[in-house]
């Protein structure tokens, strides 16, 4: 659910749906904790134009553990705006003995997101909740042009100024099982070694220094 402050025109998020969390009893009264946390912005292919979503993570711990964890907000205080995240609905992964939760579907409904200063609050099944704040300062605009991506007649083909190019893999239900990175503009499919579960592929293009990222949509690989 997403709400807003009313100085603003609507706000839309869609929030992909990858972990579900069981829902356990809380005894302890501690606060949780943000340990880290980062916010990178990704262009989706739109009808006309790019569409930006945010992608936020948090390295979370909790004295009941993840499990204890509940919503996770995300305030642009400057404008009026507000994203909940259920626990439901967040994204989790473990990296080197961490864990850590978020989206990569932070969106308005129209025009672009705002920049600057935004407020993460986390909160756990017993109503105990911490802050930390977050800057994102990329730049307003892409400085580069949305990347291109195609297959045919065994052939896949990229256009792309981004540093880092990768293939993604999806399965026959849309989950991505396999990522190769591209070191050529163009070559033959077979050359990729797709798993046989690979049904569609789509080029995810990214620059890290500007923490910006492209995602093409998925186009048939056989």
């Amino acid at each position: 659910m997403t709400d807003k402050i009313p100085r603003l025109a609507s706000v839309l998020v869609s929030i992909s749906v990858l972990c579900f969390l069981p829902v356990l009893f809380s005894c302890s009264r501690g606060e949780p904790r943000i340990n880290y946390g980062f916010m990178d912005l990704v262009y989706y292919q739109g009808k006309e134009k790019p569409e930006e979503h945010y992608s936020l993570f948090v390295m979370a711990e909790d004295d009941d553990g993840i499990e204890n964890l509940s919503e996770l907000y995300l305030y642009h205080d400057r404008e009026g705006l507000r994203w909940k995240i259920n626990s439901d609905d967040w994204v989790q992964y473990q990296e080197e003995g961490k864990t850590w939760i978020g989206t990569r579907s932070i969106a308005i409904g129209d025009g672009p997101l705002p920049r600057g200063q935004f407020r993460a609050v986390l909160i756990n099944k017993g109503g105990e909740k911490t802050e930390r704040r977050f800057t994102f300062d990329g730049p307003e605009e892409s400085p580069y042009p949305f990347p291109f991506f195609s297959i045919s007649d065994g052939v896949y083909r990229i256009d792309s100024r981004y540093p880092i190019n990768y293939l993604v893999g999806y399965d026959q239900q849309g989950k991505p099982v396999q990522t190769i990175t591209l070191g050529n503009i163009e070559g033959n499919t077979r050359d990729l070694r797709l798993t046989n579960g690979v049904r569609t592929a789509a080029l995810w293009a990214e620059d890290p220094e500007y923490h910006i990222s492209a995602l093409t949509d998925a186009v048939m690989v056989r």
